[in-house]
Formats: C-alpha cells, sequence, structure tokens
C-alpha cells in the first residue's frame, strides 16, 4: 500500500491547501471491484472486508450510508425500498417496491398514509461495527441528505412536476418531511465521533442545467442544506455534495452555502479547469475521470486523462482523483488500477508535470 490512511490528508486538500499527495475520493466502488482487488468477497455486511479495500487501495476514510436511500441505483437495499415492501406494496408484483419505477404519492391521502414514522428509525449499527475496526487515522465519511431526489421519487418526476405548480402546497409537505428525516439523521451523525464528513448524495441537474427552476431549489432544498451544513460545521464535520450535471447556474449557491467540497464536475458537461480557476479558492473539488473512458478506454488513456487532471487542477491543492461518477460494477478493473496507479505516480506534491 502506497500510503496509510489518515483524513489530515482529505482535511488538508479541503482546507485548499498542499497534502503530501492529491487524495483519492469516490462515493461508490462497487463491491466486484473491491472484490477484484482484495482477492476475495466484498458485501454490504462486511464491515471488516471493506475498511480493507479503503485502506489498502489509498482511500483516507470508509464510506458508509444511513438514512433513506442508498448512493448509487435506487436498491432493494435502501432503507426507504424496505418500508415500501412492508407498509404499502407487501405481496405484490416484483419491483412495485422500486422507487425508479414506481410513485407512491399522488394526493393529500397518500402523504397522510405514507409511512414517515418508519422512515425516521435509522440504523446506526455499520457505524457502530466500523468504530472499532477503523485504521486509527481513518474517518467514516456518512453518505446521507437526498433531499431532492427523495422527493420527487415518492412522488413521481411527472406528477411531483405537475404539482409544483397545480399543489404546491403537497410539494412543500413532502420536502419538508423529506428534509426533516435527513435533518434527524445529520444530528445523530455529528455526535458520532468516527465521523468526519457528511456526503449530501443528491443530483439536482441534467446535462442541459438544473432539473427545475433554481428559485425552487433554493426554497425547498438549500434551506435543508443551509440547516445541514451549519449543524456539521458547528462539530468540525465537513460537508461535501454529489451531483451530476451541468451547475453552472447553481455554483454560486453552493458556494454560498459553504458546502467544502463539490463532486464530480460531471465530465459530460462541465470544464473541470474552467471550475477550479472560477471557483478554486473557494471549495475543493473532486473529479472527473469519466466513466466512460473506465468502462471502455485503455489504462494508458486513463493514465493520460489523470495526469492532465493533476498538472491542470492539483497546483494549490484542494483537488481530489476520482471517477465522473463513482466507480462502477462495469468498470474495466484494469482502468480503475491504472486511475489509482496514475494519482501516486504523478499527485506528489510539490506537483512537477
Amino acid at each position: 500500500m502506497p500510503f496509510e490512511p489518515d483524513f489530515e490528508r482529505l482535511k488538508t486538500a479541503v482546507r485548499l491547501e498542499e497534502p503530501d499527495r492529491v487524495p483519492l475520493l469516490e462515493v461508490l466502488v462497487h463491491y466486484s471491484i473491491q472484490s477484484a482487488f482484495l482477492g476475495r468477497t466484498v458485501t454490504h455486511e462486511a464491515i471488516s472486508d471493506q475498511i480493507a479495500f479503503w485502506s489498502q487501495a489509498g482511500y483516507d476514510y470508509l464510506p458508509l450510508t444511513v438514512g433513506m436511500m442508498s448512493p448509487g441505483k435506487v436498491t432493494q437495499d435502501s432503507a426507504i425500498s424496505k418500508v415500501i415492501q412492508e407498509r404499502i406494496v407487501s405481496g405484490e408484483e416484483e419491483q412495485s417496491w422500486n422507487l425508479e419505477k414506481n410513485s407512491f404519492i399522488a394526493n393529500r391521502e397518500d402523504f397522510e398514509r405514507f409511512p414517515w414514522d418508519a422512515l425516521s428509525e435509522l440504523d446506526f449499527k455499520q457505524f457502530e461495527q466500523a468504530g472499532h475496526l477503523l485504521p486509527e487515522k481513518m474517518k467514516i465519511v456518512a453518505l446521507s441528505g437526498k433531499i431532492f431526489t427523495l422527493t420527487w421519487m415518492i412522488l413521481g418526476f411527472n406528477n411531483f412536476a405537475t404539482k409544483l405548480i397545480l399543489d404546491k402546497g403537497l410539494v412543500a409537505d413532502v420536502f419538508q418531511k423529506v428534509g426533516q428525516i435527513q435533518m434527524d439523521c445529520v444530528e445523530r451523525i455529528v455526535n458520532t465521533p468516527q465521523v468526519g464528513a457528511v456526503w449530501l448524495v443528491d443530483d439536482l441537474a441534467f446535462g442541459a442545467g438544473p432539473m427545475i427552476n433554481p428559485d425552487m431549489l433554493r426554497t425547498y432544498v438549500f434551506s435543508w442544506y443551509k440547516k445541514i451544513i451549519q449543524r456539521c460545521h458547528e462539530n468540525g464535520v465537513l460537508v461535501f455534495l454529489h451531483s451530476d450535471g451541468d451547475l453552472s447556474e447553481l455554483m454560486d449557491d453552493i458556494v454560498d452555502m459553504g458546502i467544502d467540497l463539490l463532486h464530480p464536475i460531471d465530465p459530460t458537461c462541465q470544464d473541470i479547469v474552467a471550475i477550479k480557476k472560477r471557483y478554486g479558492h473557494k471549495l475543493a473539488i473532486a473529479g472527473n475521470v469519466s466513466n466512460e473512458l473506465l468502462r471502455s478506454g485503455s489504462p494508458a488513456e486513463v493514465e493520460e486523462r489523470v495526469k492532465y487532471l493533476i498538472k491542470n487542477v492539483a497546483p494549490g491543492g484542494g483537488y481530489f482523483v476520482c471517477s465522473g461518477n463513482s466507480v462502477a460494477e462495469w468498470s474495466r478493473m484494469e482502468n480503475y488500477m491504472a486511475m489509482r496507479a496514475a494519482a501516486f505516480r504523478y499527485g506528489s506534491y510539490p506537483i512537477r508535470l
């Protein structure tokens, strides 16, 4: 292993300073990639194996999900999917629980019947397990805070868009419920001593810009983000934000809210070098090795992309090498390894490329 995990490396980069090397960052590395790296099967339940992967692969933290929805696909393992199966669609057709395929609040009556109480029951078991196993200088990054995504998924996007015009009261109430549950989750997170950061994973934009009017995001979503950020910072906990899409119209809001790190500066529609030049003195950025490159490129092409990013984005600190979204199941293992190797090869400070 090139380096021992040390969360101070990550914090130094977030402070827009230069640590010993450019840190690695990912919101998710698929378990198949983790398994191939370790040479043994890694599962959601195997915390010790997950710690082994993230530490040995060169990361300074362990990502753990707490709250209603896991990052990546809306899977059957997410807390909200399990609640829907148990309380709403038990015994019905296969995949009827899936928020990607079905909506569950069409009107006020559905809202009143929705099992909000069950979603408020938070499971911190993995945090407790990890706390006893983490290397001394490693921290947990808690993945939480889906507010926009959960709200439109519960309503169904077409219904959500219609209700934003015809029934704002219902939409506001769903946002309030979801936001409060996520806020309560953060209250517990910040009192967990092994947690170093909260990662808000909440896609806000398409490739052409914000998914809804930015003023509505400010009213219904960013107001909650501000509360979460304030509470985290009061306890010395960093806050990261993940969103795909073109965030250009939202960048000033993201900076003004006090987000510490923005990920992944979507390589399909944003220029990370331009983002660094304009905002790099205000927040750290992570990205943006294209997922398509990890899927179908060559290791040499991946190395060149990482080298380019380190040369043009890393000087001065505030940059993290990572994929353009996450390391998905269909990423080529040799390309993932090439991304890591290039980060280690070219990312020592001071950058001399």
